[in-house]
């Protein structure tokens, strides 16, 4: 199914998942006279706070997924790892957007790859891995150092490891569960980018500038607009972003994450969503990543994606999120926090961007 005609203020889009991401569409879509209504199973969701309705269940709970579908216009998500099954079976009701092979393609880190490399864009050398022997013959092929990744559910460095010359496979294999996996070359890169792109039902498509992001224990830290890379390096980047969006046949925003090695760019990973790498886009650019996701989905026109400062987003983790009176007393800091009551350690708890002027 698809949105035919832009649905009008009063709308209400449904949100699959209730965290921080969550809650930042739902003050977005406010704004533009739109309603949120959160699907998730935790009873104490960040987003919760800021819709105008929810339903707690679990996600495979059908007979409150077709009342969820009934009561909405549309349905998004904010995390990828949504059941595939969930999915598909809200777009017998409802349209739903990012769409289900959009989302399977980007849960299947096989799948994922394969794609992107079927597009003729560069990705690391990969090979799927299903036992010690699978694992085994790919090491032989593709070398290492590698990274052996789990083909689902990952995020934030969790279901992964780095296979260091002579280490044991087994012990590698072990170490993420046994799970199907994929083994990924590794990329000496010198800096990691991203690229945050949307595409509306119409195809149009709105790009942003290229943020240089710098992670802490696999968890992003900061992201600088604009990355200090040449200009053709950006363009290009932005161009793979528009490729890839465009050949999912993709609606809403997307986050794609690359490496810069040597002048080339390299695509890690898709991200179906809106995405970390782009919270500096609330205050540094006319239309946020969440607003254009929200234009988006709901069928409006794309707003242009111009940034109108530079800046330096900064995820507050765990107990930083103490340092939020310090930062309120800085002029050109912008603070968003996402009203977690639990601050764990590399938890994200909220954000903040540094504005300064845009340099020529």
């Amino acid at each position: 199914m698809k949105v035919a005609d832009p649905l009008p203020p009063g709308s209400r889009v449904g949100i699959l998942g209730g965290g921080q991401l969550a809650r930042m569409l739902s003050l977005a879509a406010a704004r533009l006279g739109i309603d949120c209504h959160i699907y998730a199973p935790e009873a104490h969701s960040p987003a919760f706070a800021v819709s105008a309705a929810r339903t707690i269940a679990a996600y495979d709970d059908f007979a409150a997924l077709e009342g969820f579908a009934r009561a909405v216009d549309v349905v998004t998500y904010e995390f990828e790892n949504v059941p595939g099954d969930t999915a598909g079976f809200l777009d017998r009701f409802v349209p739903v957007a990012p769409g289900v092979a959009a989302l399977k393609t980007a849960q299947d880190r096989i799948a994922e790859k394969t794609f992107i490399d079927g597009l003729g864009i560069p990705v690391a050398p990969f090979a799927e891995v299903s036992d010690t022997a699978t694992l085994e013959r790919a090491l032989s092929r593709i070398g290492t150092p590698a990274v052996l990744k789990t083909r689902r559910f990952g995020y934030d460095g969790k279901g992964q490891t780095k296979i260091h010359p002579g280490a044991d496979p087994d012990a590698a294999f072990a170490e993420i569960g046994r799970q199907p996996a994929i083994l990924e070359g590794f990329v000496a890169f010198e800096k990691e980018i991203s690229v945050i792109a949307a595409r509306s039902w119409s195809g149009e498509v709105a790009v942003y500038d290229v943020p240089e992001n710098h992670h802490e224990h696999h968890i992003l830290k900061t992201s600088t607009v604009p990355a200090s890379i040449p200009a053709d390096v950006a363009e290009k980047a932005r161009g793979f972003g528009g490729r890839i969006i465009a050949a999912l046949d993709y609606v809403g925003v997307i986050g794609v994450e690359m490496f810069v090695a040597g002048g080339d760019v390299v695509v890690n990973e898709i991200a179906p969503r809106v995405h970390n790498s782009g919270h500096w886009t609330m205050d540094a650019c006319h239309v946020s990543q969440f607003e254009q996701h929200i234009r988006a989905i709901c069928g409006w026109p794309l707003g242009a994606p111009d940034r109108h400062s530079d800046v330096v987003m900064t995820n507050l983790l765990g107990d930083e999120i103490g340092r939020w009176c310090e930062l309120a007393a800085e002029p050109a800091v912008h603070i968003h926090l996402y009203g977690k009551a639990e601050a764990r350690r590399g938890r994200k708890m909220g954000h903040f961007n540094r504005l300064t002027p845009r340099q020529p």
